[in-house]
């Protein structure tokens, strides 16, 4: 079944697109819940209409968003946190701590466009995170996580 999505839906597309998915998605889940309706003709002309009227829009958020991801390309957040004497952490750094962490450097970052590859941290080390300024514009923030008491014995000395 072809449909517009009226907003972004991870793994399947962003808001206006024209996507086919198979008909119990879109009508048990997709649609009932606002994220999309049925691509008729009189909704693909009103859609193409909206399109047009916003492109000029959509080169300022582009242009934004790359001016974002060229600030993120390369910054370092250090979260610090409890570790077991074998250097596992006790629960996981997930994408809140390094959202808190960004925020603390002045970058105001939804926690949802932050990818970890790993989808948690559970050791002390230097990780890879993604983020997800616009569509398909991303910068690459080095994460570290570090041990919470060595940390404040350096801050001591």
């Amino acid at each position: 079944m072809e449909i517009i999505l009226k907003q972004d839906v991870r793994n399947l597309g962003h808001k206006d697109d024209i996507v086919n998915v198979k008909n119990g998605y879109a009508v048990n889940y997709l649609i009932p819940r606002g994220m999309a309706t049925i691509a008729t003709v009189s909704a693909k002309k009103v859609l193409a209409e909206n399109t047009r009227q916003r492109a000029h829009k959509e080169a300022k958020l582009i242009d934004d968003a790359k001016a974002l991801a060229a600030k993120l390309e390369g910054i370092k957040v250090t979260i610090a946190t409890k570790v077991s004497n074998s250097g596992k952490i006790y629960g996981s750094v997930n994408s809140i701590q390094i959202a808190d962490a960004l925020a603390a450097k002045g970058f105001d970052i939804d926690r949802k466009s932050i990818e970890v590859a790993d989808d948690k941290i559970q050791e002390i080390g230097e990780y890879n995170a993604k983020i997800g300024c616009y569509k398909n514009i991303y910068a690459t923030v080095n994460v570290e996580v570090v041990d919470e008491d060595a940390s404040e014995k350096e801050k001591a000395e």
